[in-house]
């Protein structure tokens, strides 16, 4: 099995404009997830950006990169064209790892590929992880996932589901009865679904919800979802994330 890893990264952003430059322990942002995807078993690693700066980084570390259109709605829509570009065969597997991780392990990235590669059923792959705090389960930015007996997604919400009845009637909820799993935002796709995904409008669900996940199952397209094989550290959203990260990469 081969497949390529996928690093969209945006200059803008709303909470920490230019995030992918952000440094450290010496190194950028993109860098530092540039990196852990080499560690991988993909055949190559791609940063797909429409930021000339984020381009001169990459090229600067010696890091492979694809310039996209600025217009892309969705990660999604930036996969699809460098897929285009790359001209993979429409089986060849594209794991898109968020470009805010710097602290992305390995081997998620390789479970998320070989998971789609052993479900032919599935149009996509995508992993979990137990919630164990009621701060967690009832945050609309913890995204969660329930999924069927058979490992696929039956619905993704920011809302907290599944809802325990019985356990969350009193004061105190009983977190880990409701064995609700957070989705973590890393993707495997086959090229043909990406070429796919980016002709159909977006879905009512999808738009409620704001997660594009929900494309695919709402065009009957069935995605895979494994807990992950070691927990994945929070990505960087906020100035106490980057607090966070920097701490571990400098080893404070």
């Amino acid at each position: 099995m081969q497949f390529s890893v996928v690093i969209p990264a945006r200059f803008g952003s709303t909470r920490l404009p230019g995030k992918p430059l952000m440094r450290f322990a010496g190194k950028t942002m993109i860098e530092h997830v540039y990196r852990a995807a080499k560690q991988s078993a993909a055949m190559e690693v791609i940063v797909a950006t429409d930021d000339e700066r984020i381009k001169t980084e990459v090229e600067n570390f010696g890091g492979s990169v694809c310039m996209t259109r600025n217009d892309h709605e969705s990660g999604t829509d930036r996969l699809q064209e460098v897929a285009a570009a790359q001209g993979w065969a429409d089986d060849h597997i594209v794991v898109n790892v968020q470009g805010d991780e710097p602290l992305i392990p390995a081997a998620v990235i390789n479970q998320v590929a070989e998971n789609l590669f052993a479900n032919s059923e599935a149009a996509a792959a995508t992993l979990s992880w137990p919630i164990e705090s009621a701060e967690q389960l009832f945050d609309p930015n913890a995204v969660k996932v329930v999924k069927s007996d058979v490992g696929l997604a039956l619905y993704f919400s920011r809302a907290p589901v599944p809802w325990h009845r019985d356990s969350f009637a009193g004061n105190t909820p009983d977190i880990a009865a409701a064995g609700a799993m957070r989705h973590i935002g890393i993707y495997a796709y086959r090229a043909s679904v990406l070429h796919e995904f980016v002709k159909w409008p977006q879905a009512a669900l999808e738009t409620i919800e704001k997660l594009e996940q929900l494309r695919l199952l709402a065009n009957g397209r069935a995605i895979h979802v494994a807990k992950a094989c070691q927990q994945v550290p929070a990505g960087v959203d906020t100035e106490a994330d980057a607090k966070r990260v920097e701490q571990v990469l400098s080893g404070a």
